[in-house]
């Protein structure tokens, strides 16, 4: 059964506090009548600090839109290749063992994408399969996993690895002043993660059913408008109350398979803001704390747009409570709007544990 290991997650040296962000917005947007109640928003994220690829006084600039994306290249091709050779380790695989790259990311525009110039750089196969997704923002980060378990099922023994470059201040606009903008501003940061799903062994989560599902009517919810000077995001008041009808579609997703969605071990769910996750809990009839991982992302990284799910489960990890025959849920939500939802069960293959000594080893008789 295909199992999601360990993800590796970095986040860029420059920190924006909240501070930062109430203090730049009142300076850029002062006097404009929707600026108070845009700053009562920022504030209720709960974000204490985001991380990005600049200065705060470099990102506030727009160079246009050929600079932004020349600097989405460069940072993304500087700062990817550390973080999947992590991934690699964490699942105990090298390289030559990855048999598809799915590449998310909604901040930034390469052809080819960045999987060719992967696999050109870092030594994997010529082989690989390489599988970018490009329009599902936050959402692309379940919809990975779910393709990689529906790859590794379909190609038994393969490996997939999943890399999410998200650089969301480089689509910041100095001259949209809409209280989405605004918010989004506040809310979103910079983030590089990368996990592996191994056909066969490994330490995680054991992936065992997904779906995916779309909100009838909402396309236009969520959405870029792409104009001369980049990507404008646009984001509709209506979009935290859209937790009321997809959580009877985590509910059923659950229960198909056998599961109360009430009684799960784990979640592992997409943090796009307060709201989603407070009404999520409520919709499900679950504890605000079982979603804590979720609340540390955001609070400290603020929404990395797909690699949320991969920074969630990667603290899922570092706290170490969980145990063999756990079950969880994992959901991204995105434009559509669309939801992204796996379930599976923790496991520990010792033959992995095995496997990771000798690499551990072999890695070190090679330095």
């Amino acid at each position: 059964m295909p199992t999601l290991c360990k993800p590796s997650i970095r986040v860029p040296e420059y920190v924006v506090t909240m501070e930062d962000t109430l203090e730049f917005a009142e300076k850029v947007h002062a006097g404009k009548p929707q600026l108070p109640l845009a700053l009562r928003l920022i504030q209720n994220t709960g974000v204490r600090k985001r991380h990005i690829v600049q200065p705060i006084e470099e990102a506030l600039l727009h160079p246009g839109f050929e600079e932004r994306n020349r600097l989405y290249e460069s940072e993304s091709k500087k700062r990817c290749p550390e973080v999947i050779e992590e991934a690699l380790a964490n699942a105990a695989v090298t390289v030559r063992d990855i048999d598809a790259i799915i590449y998310v990311s909604c901040t930034g525009f390469m052809m080819p994408s960045l999987t060719a110039w992967l696999i050109n750089s870092m030594g994997f196969r010529y082989d690989t399969r390489q599988i970018p997704i490009a329009q599902l923002g936050c959402a692309a980060g379940g919809a990975a996993i779910n393709r990689a378990q529906e790859f590794c099922t379909a190609h038994p023994e393969s490996n997939v690895l999943i890399v999410s470059c998200e650089l969301c201040s480089l689509c910041y606009q100095p001259g949209d002043d809409n209280v989405g903008a605004l918010l989004s501003d506040g809310l979103f940061g910079d983030a590089v993660g990368a996990a592996v799903v191994r056909g066969n062994g490994g330490v995680g989560v054991a992936l065992e059913r997904n779906s995916s599902y779309l909100i009838p009517g909402t396309e236009d919810w969520i959405s870029y408008a792409v104009r001369a000077t980049g990507f404008h995001f646009q984001l509709d008041r209506r979009v935290p109350g859209t937790m009321e009808p997809l959580a009877p579609v985590l509910r059923e997703l659950a229960a198909s398979h056998g599961w109360d969605v009430r009684n799960l071990g784990f979640y592992i769910i997409h943090a796009g803001g307060p709201r989603i996750l407070d009404d999520l809990a409520k919709f499900l009839d679950v504890d605000r704390e079982m979603f804590r991982f979720s609340w540390a992302t955001l609070t400290e990284y603020g929404n990395i747009a797909s690699a949320v799910v991969l920074d969630a489960l990667r603290r899922l990890f570092d706290e170490d409570r969980v145990t063999p025959g756990d079950t969880g849920v994992i959901a991204g939500f995105g434009p559509g709007i669309t939801a992204e939802m796996a379930v599976g069960r923790w496991t520990v293959d010792a033959p992995a544990e095995m496997e990771r000594a000798q690499l551990d080893e072999l890695t070190s008789s090679l330095q």
